[in-house]
């Protein structure tokens, strides 16, 4: 019963997130709420795995976590700067010789 109640919360704020990524007024906010989103999509993981007594589930969590984080700073990062490339853009001596 507690983890249908935990289940259904996280729904709930799932739902937030995404409306708030959805209608977020500057990109940074949107960005905030899907990190948000994947935050609570591996809290979600690990509880519908241990629902289902499967604790190789977590693993999936934790690789997904990692995704997650990795994705946003890539986003923040082309945002800031216009591409992946380093800023400025002009390689350094030595690089494309």
């Amino acid at each position: 019963m507690m983890f249908a109640a935990a289940t259904a919360a996280l729904v709930v704020a799932m739902l937030l997130a995404l409306v708030r990524a959805l209608l977020g007024p500057t990109v940074y906010d949107r960005v905030l709420a899907v990190n948000s989103f994947g935050t609570k999509t591996v809290l979600m993981i690990a509880v519908l795995g241990f629902l289902a007594g499967r604790p190789d589930f977590m693993d999936i969590a934790l690789l997904y976590a990692l995704i997650n984080f990795i994705g946003t700073l890539a986003v923040l990062k082309f945002f800031r700067y216009g591409d992946m490339a380093r800023p400025g853009g002009r390689p350094t001596a030595g690089e494309g010789d």
